[in-house]
Formats: structure tokens, sequence, C-alpha cells
């Protein structure tokens, strides 16, 4: 396996699982952990990931491999440094009132759409397996898994983080579009959030009895 196609496999593997051991990458890579062990230390000095030791029980400590702030270049951001200027541009000139109707425009826009994806299924897991594909088209390497009450929504990577960190409206409007999009089928709630320091954004999408 070539060098880059191997490190860009490492990054998306530790940006959607977390922390691994080089075994564990090297099964899923299908290569030995000696080689996922060399991309890794290559990946280390170029500041993309970094290790720790950590203790389990019996027997040696495990190096896990998780990736640094720096990695998250590799990713795609739709908001760079221009979208926060013209968030922070915009609440001077219009006040927090015209940011406020901008993000609810926003929000109003991305329920429509999702809409449109979602409202031709029938069932919970028809509308979240719909909302993954938009949400990941979008950036936000969506995935879920089911539970015995519903459902948990994964997103690990947030292309808007920069918007969001000025604004935080924007995590709290999505919040309340999921919620719409279930309304009268599913509770939605936010388990973890990437900018309180979490890996991703994770929701509990609990099916109403």
């Amino acid at each position: 396996m070539k060098s880059e196609k191997a490190q860009n496999k490492i990054l998306q593997l530790l940006k959607k699982e977390g922390a691994k051991t080089a075994v564990e990458l090297g099964k899923t890579l299908d290569i030995t952990s000696m080689g996922a062990r060399q991309h890794l230390e290559r990946m280390e000095k170029e500041g993309l990931v970094s290790s720790e030791e950590v203790s389990k029980g019996v027997g040696r400590p495990k190096k896990l491999w998780q990736l640094t702030e720096k990695s998250q270049s590799h990713f795609p951001d739709r908001h760079d440094q221009l979208t926060v200027d013209m968030l922070i541009s915009i609440k001077n000139v219009f006040g927090e009132q015209g940011l406020d109707e901008l993000i609810e425009h926003r929000s109003k826009e991305t329920a429509r759409q999702y809409h449109e994806a979602l409202d031709s299924h029938k069932d919970l897991e028809g509308k979240i397996k719909a909302l993954a594909k938009v949400r990941s088209r979008e950036g936000y390497m969506a995935d879920y898994e089911a539970t015995d009450i519903g459902f948990i929504f994964y997103e690990n990577h947030c292309p808007i983080c920069s918007a969001a960190k000025a604004c935080q409206g924007f995590c709290q409007s999505e919040l309340e579009v999921f919620a719409e999009l279930f309304e009268g089928i599913a509770r939605v709630e936010r388990l973890e959030h990437i900018l309180q320091g979490a890996r991703r954004c994770a929701y509990s999408i609990i099916l109403i009895s």
C-alpha cells in the first residue's frame, strides 16, 4: 500500500473510530503491525498523530495513536476565516438580532432540504440512514448504530467548526433541526459535542412509544 494512501486511510479510521493501536490499524488496513507503525511514526514526525501508553489490567501497556489538532486540516472545512469574519461583521452591523435571523433562515432552508431526503422513508431507521447520507455528503462523516430503544447518530467531523466556535447558535439550530425532522416519531438529544472537547458529536434518537 502506497504511503500516502495508507496515511489517508489511517487518518480516516482515527477520525471515525478514535484512538487505536498499530496492531488494530494493521488488521483493518490488511498490513502488518510493523508496517502500520512505520506509517504512524512518519505521521507523528509530521505532527498529524500522537501516541500515549495506556495500561489495562495485566500485561504490557498498549500504545494508542490519536489525531492531533494539525490533522484537522486534512478534513473538509466549509467555513474558513473569511466566513468567521463575515459572521462577526454581521453581528457588529446588524446586532444579535440580525445574526439570529441569519441562523433562523439557514435552519429553515436546511430543514426543507432534509425533509426532501427523509420524508419518503416511513420507518425511523430509513430516515436516519437518509440523514447520515446527506450529512456525510456535506462533510460530517455521519454514521449511526441501533440501540435497544432507538439509535445513536454520530458525526465524526464538523465542517463548520470555525463558524460554530464563533457563533454557537449554529450548533443549537442544528439540534433543533434534528428534533423537528423526527417530531412525533422520536426524541433527539445531544450526547457528545465537539465544541465541548469531545472527539465527535453524537445524538441519541429515541423512538417514542
